[in-house]
């Protein structure tokens, strides 16, 4: 594998962002971006910058087609998953949704679905059918971690 330098001044920047997005990831340019204005803690900033390293590690490991639903599926499966966007204890106490059984698969459903919908000009089914359609082997990759962390 080649790896290239990072110049972190490029590919992570921060700048004013509109509606409740906290970040992205531009395959275009390579870049991450934190939505300044809209990110509101430490630890927010700490879970949406784990997030959009996923998807660059997928952009470059994986080589996503982000014209691809099942693609993006996949992506957003592994960034709710892996991110901490679907802790048990975020989402139990500081989003009041409570639940033991299939929590953390559901959750991860739910958040890769509206992500979808960020990102793409389909409706709520396409992209339902999307992550149904690839969840299982994408939520079984925790690549670059060993296991979803704790």
């Amino acid at each position: 594998m080649i790896f290239s330098e990072v110049n972190i001044e490029k590919q992570l920047v921060c700048e004013p962002c509109s509606g409740k997005v906290l970040g992205g990831f531009d395959s275009r340019a390579s870049q991450i971006v934190l939505c300044e204005n809209t990110i509101y803690s430490p630890g927010c900033m700490k879970d949406v910058l784990t997030h959009e390293l996923i998807h660059a590690y997928d952009h470059c490991r994986a080589h996503v087609d982000w014209q691809n639903i099942k693609h993006v599926a996949c992506s957003e499966i592994r960034a709710a998953s892996l991110s901490g966007d679907c802790f048990f204890w975020k989402e139990n106490l500081a989003r009041f949704n409570f639940g033991l059984k299939q929590h953390h698969q559901a959750c991860v459903k739910e958040r890769a679905i509206k992500s979808i919908l960020c990102v793409m000009d389909v409706d709520e089914n396409e992209a339902r059918t999307a992550v149904e359609s690839v969840f299982d082997s994408c939520f079984a990759d925790t690549e670059p971690f060993d296991r979803i962390p704790p």
